[in-house]
């Protein structure tokens, strides 16, 4: 007998039909011998009709009701599918988050999870329960509701699997598991039976939509058995592990493409120690994300800086600069919009010269410029214009052998990463 958590997303339980369904998978699962935690999203556009619908009403509603409303929409699903699955003559009960006993920070909208106290949930397994979990909530030490925000059900689900020593998480969607890249741009993209922790958290955190970078953090350190399948078909999926197993001669696993990128650039800063110090301590003072910062050659005593940071603080992180001029002099900021990063990842690249320089090949032979690069160990970032990334993603995915399984990228003498 074995104990798995299965995570459904919005698009699974988005109609009464579909509802039906993943209660039939569910109870195939008990049927083997399982003991099963379910962990469900709304159902389909449910977060987004109540966000419009809150929006009618105060178009700047308080966080703490924002987060009282949304939460429904993820009892709806629960109380929904625990009614199925009793139709289908087998016992289910239904819990919000809180009493699941998820204990989260004190924060609304993007609260980070605490502590789970799993006691509730044993006890309705050892009734004989088909335990269904609300993501995306849980509960402060001091009462509040609270949402996880962005990838909240995942990370409730991978969560939850770590709190009850679950042998397996298995993550349903609308795919049936991690591609080599998006399949709806690249049609001959390859589904991956296996890719590292690490691999995925850098897909993760480089637009691939998949998994939410921080349910891939909590199976990374809590060692979760990890899998991604899809909801309408029987599919193996794809298993997040530890150590995945190199194909051989792949060295790049996958290429992810994040449009939610500015890129900001302060003109005429004065070279002197600290100064990189106070100008990014104060944007991280603000919970200004940035990412990719590339200095130019000092002219004069001056240098101009560029970085990145997702659209949504570009304006934020302008207004932080201005605010410290007086502390940190430069001559001006600008800011440029309409571009991507577009990365490749794989464990593979550090040990296997010219990776670097393939890249750079494969998008100068599209006709785009690089603005700015990022690496690491096992990824490589450049930043582009946005309009010509689709033809870059298929010029890239060509470049390293993804299209066949057959063919394999061999690196030059150029470059180690």
């Amino acid at each position: 007998m074995s104990l798995i958590v299965m995570k459904f997303g919005g698009s699974s339980v988005g109609t009464t039909e579909r509802m039906n369904r993943v209660a039939q998978r569910i109870i195939d699962k008990k049927l083997q011998g399982d003991r099963v935690v379910v962990v469900v999203s709304a159902m389909g556009d449910t977060t987004d009709d109540l966000i419009d619908k809150a929006n009618e009403v105060n178009d700047n509603p308080p966080a703490r009701e924002m987060d009282m409303l949304l939460t429904t929409g993820e009892q709806i699903s629960v109380a929904l599918l625990s009614m199925a699955i009793h139709k289908h003559g087998h016992a289910a009960k239904s819990f919000t988050g809180w009493q699941a006993g998820i204990v989260t920070e004190a924060v609304h909208a993007k609260a980070r999870i605490n502590d789970i106290s799993p006691d509730r949930i044993f006890a309705a397994l050892d009734e004989g329960n088909v335990v269904i979990v609300a993501g995306f909530q849980g509960m402060s030490e001091s009462g509040e509701i609270t949402t996880l925000g962005r990838g909240g059900s995942d990370t409730t689900a991978v969560a939850l699997a770590a709190a009850i020593k679950a042998d397996v998480c298995e993550i349903y969607t609308d795919v049936d598991g991690v591609y080599s890249t998006d399949p709806r741009v690249v049609k001959c993209a390859r589904k991956l039976d296996e890719i590292s922790y690490d691999e995925m958290l850098e897909l993760a955190h480089l637009g691939a939509a998949v998994l939410h970078p921080r349910a891939v953090e909590y199976a990374k350190h809590y060692k979760v058995n990890l899998v991604v399948r899809s909801s309408f078909t029987q599919n193996q999926g794809t298993l997040v592990r530890e150590a995945a197993e190199m194909e051989q001669g792949i060295v790049v696993r996958g290429i992810a493409a994040d449009k939610n990128v500015a890129r900001i650039s302060v003109l005429g800063v004065g070279d002197v120690p600290g100064v990189l110090a106070k100008m990014f301590g104060a944007l991280a003072n603000k919970g200004i994300d940035v990412d990719i910062i590339v200095q130019s050659g000092v002219q004069d005593g001056k240098a101009d800086f560029s970085f990145t940071v997702s659209l949504g603080d570009r304006q934020r992180a302008i207004d932080v600069l201005a605010s410290i001029k007086g502390e940190v002099p430069y001559r001006e900021t600008t800011y440029e919009e309409g571009l991507v990063k577009v990365s490749i990842v794989g464990a593979g690249m550090v040990s296997n010269p010219g990776v670097a320089a393939t890249m750079f090949k494969a998008i100068s032979d599209v006709g785009v410029s690089i603005k700015m690069v990022s690496t690491s160990e096992i990824k490589v970032s450049c930043v582009i214009a946005a309009e010509p990334v689709q033809e870059v993603v298929r010029a890239l995915h060509t470049a390293y052998s993804l299209d066949t399984a057959e063919t394999a990228f061999v690196g030059g003498p150029q470059d180690r990463r």
